[in-house]
């Protein structure tokens, strides 16, 4: 299974493509779209559309899993990402791909089996899971396999709990 995971944002926008085969993950692909911040946001919105689109095209996943947004920390930076997150919805209907939404607490449960590790734990371990030799260098891209990573964890207990 090939898994595009989205962690959205408006200048930053992490993906990662997350192939799981037999058990064994891999990252196929990762990096951080970021259109210009001088932008006005639909013309951001619309620059990340485009480069998921192209990446969608580009890598193939079959789902889309997205982080939601942490609305604790700024109400209007809130806003600003589940723009980014219905445009990284559009882009996957567009597809025809099935999108899965995560909070930022279970991804981290997922990676770290702690809810509230920090980011760094988080980059570690995703670097450490998909045996990328160092650890990542943005949080961003580490948090968009972070999410992928989730979303096949949850596939595959779904999975054997039907078996």
């Amino acid at each position: 299974m090939r898994v595009l995971g989205v962690d959205p944002g408006t200048y930053r926008m992490g993906v990662g493509v997350v192939d799981s085969e037999r058990g064994a993950l891999t990252a196929a692909h990762y990096d951080v779209l970021a259109p210009p911040r001088r932008e006005p946001l639909p013309n951001r919105l619309h620059y990340l559309y485009a480069a998921l689109c192209d990446t969608i095209r580009e890598w193939a996943p079959v789902e889309v899993s997205i982080e939601q947004p942490f609305a604790a920390r700024n109400v209007r930076s809130a806003i600003s990402i589940g723009h980014a997150e219905a445009m990284a919805m559009a882009a996957a209907a567009k597809h025809g791909l099935p999108v899965y939404t995560y909070a930022p607490r279970q991804v981290k449960q997922a990676v770290t089996d702690h809810g509230g590790s920090s980011k760094e734990q988080v980059q570690g371990m995703v670097a450490l899971l998909l045996g990328l030799h160092g650890s990542l260098e943005s949080s961003d891209a580490a948090d968009a396999l972070a999410v992928a990573i989730c979303h096949i964890n949850a596939t595959e207990a779904n999975s054997a709990m039907t078996l």
